[in-house]
């Protein structure tokens, strides 16, 4: 009687086409970044896509620079995030993730909370922006501390929420989109004619929305990928 071993499990790392959100991924960031960075980098305020506060007259200023270390940001994480490139360029990883923190995120978190004090939005936007930029730098500086102690589990974690903030800037924008078509029609019965209120309602929801629910979805991501690796530690343990 002839015996067939058992294979060995694959155990190897996914080739860097099996990764099929990457390519995506990039070519969203980029076309986002051609869509929003030459207003902000022709230098005339009356390219902008936000309205300026008059009791802030460097809001211009502020903003295109908040937009540029933005765009640094959008850009490198997506490197950052690739599981393939941060395996097998560990140098560039490491690089391109300072250039990630201290030439992007914490930039253009410090400018976003200048922005977001002064937006023309209404207060209920003012505060998701606030809030948004403080979680932003929180997130940021606490993996970049974790990488420092070489604590790389924790330091991924914090990252991938630092991530989901960083590109949280398109899910806004769609939400906008999505919200200035369903409540327009309401213009003339529940906004009573006023565009303003109009334009704050859907700046409010889009604000909050659009970085929240990233957030939850990456903190679901983390904890569901925690709880596959419980069960296969305990059933390597078994």
């Amino acid at each position: 009687m002839t015996l067939t071993e058992t294979p060995a499990p694959d155990t190897s790392k996914p080739r860097w086409w099996r990764r099929p959100w990457v390519a995506p991924l990039v070519v969203v960031a980029i076309a986002f970044v051609a869509f929003s960075l030459p207003p902000y980098l022709s230098l005339d305020p009356s390219r902008s896509r936000v309205p300026a506060p008059g009791s802030f007259p460097p809001h211009f200023a502020v903003l295109s620079l908040h937009v540029i270390f933005g765009s640094i940001a959008m850009i490198s994480c997506c490197l950052q995030v690739w599981p393939w490139f941060r395996a097998r360029h560990p140098r560039a990883h490491r690089l391109i993730g300072r250039v990630y923190v201290f030439g992007g995120c914490l930039p253009g978190g410090l400018l976003g909370l200048v922005v977001s004090l002064a937006t023309p939005f209404g207060p209920v936007t003012r505060a998701s922006g606030v809030v948004l930029a403080l979680v932003w730098l929180g997130c940021t500086v606490a993996g970049w501390r974790m990488a420092r102690q070489r604590r790389f589990v924790d330091h991924r974690r914090w990252m991938i929420r630092s991530f989901a903030l960083t590109m949280s800037i398109i899910t806004n924008r769609l939400w906008g989109a999505v919200f200035v078509i369903a409540l327009s029609p309401q213009l003339d019965t529940t906004f009573h004619g006023d565009q303003e209120l109009l334009a704050g309602t859907v700046g409010a929801l889009s604000a909050w929305l659009g970085w929240v629910l990233p957030l939850l979805l990456a903190e679901w991501w983390l904890e569901r990928g925690d709880a596959a690796r419980r069960r296969r530690r305990a059933l390597a343990a078994v």
